[in-house]
């Protein structure tokens, strides 16, 4: 008698692990980064005559790594359609977490002057490229692995490693806040979490090496040798699936950095909260995107990944109208309310992203597809939306600044309105 065969989830533990694990330990690189920026970036790298121009500048170097994200998915779109997912993934861990770590021995403005904002652009322009080339391969990853009909629950493994990155960066610096004092954090308690990025991505890369090629590409590799620039076969013949894909993109990275950096730079700052509730406040909600993202993926598997998202960016349209009211309604409750929905909804949009995208393009050149897709599409919902966001919120007018978010929801359905999936 035959035993019987595994469950699906059980058959790819190693797939789905090496696809969350080292997608939570980018996503925590890039948290820690945001939060430090929202807290203290300001004052040690970016002098000004105000605090909310220290702010401004410290989102500007926030912005510097979307501009780099684009790169890095070229890049690594490149290789990881020639050479491979797996090394490529490799590569694209230690470029990141190596720009994290550096970030701890930076000097700050008092010490070398220009020189400090400068390095501190350097290394965030390392994080992005990194991260450029991580989400695309570790989507692939677990969608080229999945049994048929597993693949949105599959590809969601790396949007899972948001929610996990983001409690524990976020739970680490509440933490340091309730040992250290307010001169000590800035003093030096702020590089603590960009040391132990270290010990993360030792993880990250243990899981990594110890898997394979995906199966979708070896087939595709069997009938054709790989493509020599796929890029320019991409942009030649899938350029408007690259345009959708990334207005597909732009309402979860909306969401999501309005929710986290912009909301935590508001709160513990003008709208006066003492820093430790509002980050308790944000670890709460947090778990609401998880909740989201699990919801979206069982929801796509049994209907579609298009249509999920499709839901997730109506409801971004509509808690775009009462996001701005509720962040600064003066009540930590209706706070916690406002950010629980919207990063929910943020899941609804986040959660069908990796069975959804890789559907536009064939196997060839789908790394570079959906990196460049995804990234393109981060740099108007996450770095734009925060900048135009901060200044809204400088001339008093945060109570608008949800329709950022009602803006981004309709681009991402005129970008389902215009996708077509690869047919072959």
């Amino acid at each position: 008698m035959h035993a019987p065969a595994p469950h699906p989830v059980r058959a790819h533990a190693r797939v789905l692990t090496a696809a969350l694990v080292g997608t939570a330990v980018e996503f925590y690189d890039f948290y820690i980064y945001a939060t430090a920026a929202a807290l203290v970036f300001g004052p040690l790298f970016f002098p000004a005559a105000s605090a909310a121009a220290q702010t401004m500048f410290a989102f500007m170097s926030f912005g510097v790594a979307f501009v780099a994200r684009p790169i890095g998915a070229i890049a690594f779109g490149h290789f990881g359609d020639r050479i491979g997912r797996k090394a490529t993934l490799v590569a694209s861990l230690m470029l990141m977490g190596g720009s994290t770590l550096a970030i701890a021995f930076l000097p700050t403005y008092a010490m070398v002057g220009w020189v400090a904002p400068a390095l501190l652009c350097l290394m965030r322009f390392g994080q992005g490229f990194g991260l450029g080339g991580e989400w695309g391969g570790a989507a692939l990853l677990a969608v080229e692995n999945a049994p048929r009909g597993w693949e949105a629950r599959f590809g969601a493994a790396p949007q899972l490693g948001a929610p996990v990155g983001f409690l524990a960066a976020n739970g680490l610096f509440l933490v340091l806040g309730a040992v250290l004092s307010e001169g000590e954090f800035a003093a030096w308690g702020w590089r603590i979490p960009f040391l132990a990025s270290a010990v993360l991505v030792g993880v990250g890369l243990w899981v990594r090496l110890r898997i394979g090629e995906t199966a979708a590409f070896r087939e595709a590799l069997a009938h054709e040798a790989p493509v020599p620039v796929p890029l320019a076969r991409l942009l030649a013949h899938h350029g408007g699936a690259v345009l959708a894909g990334s207005a597909g993109v732009v309402a979860c990275f909306a969401i999501f950095y309005l929710a986290t950096a912009f909301a935590l730079a508001q709160g513990a700052g003008p709208l006066g909260y003492a820093r430790e509730s509002f980050l308790g406040v944000q670890l709460g909600a947090n778990l609401f995107l998880a909740l989201g993202i699990l919801a979206a993926a069982a929801h796509a598997d049994r209907t579609s990944p298009r249509r999920t998202l499709a839901i997730g960016a109506s409801l971004a349209v509509a808690i775009g109208i009462l996001f701005g009211g509720g962040l600064a309604s003066g009540s930590l409750l209706l706070v916690f309310l406002t950010l629980a929905v919207s990063l929910f909804v943020m899941g609804l949009c986040y959660g069908p992203l990796g069975a959804w995208l890789p559907t536009l393009y064939p196997p060839l050149v789908r790394y570079s597809g959906i990196s460049v897709a995804f990234n393109l599409g981060g740099i108007i919902g996450g770095a734009l939306t925060p900048l135009v966001a901060q200044a809204m919120a400088g001339a008093g007018e945060v109570h608008f600044v949800g329709l950022l978010i009602s803006a981004a929801g309709a681009l991402t359905l005129a970008g389902l309105a215009a996708a077509r999936p690869h047919r072959g």
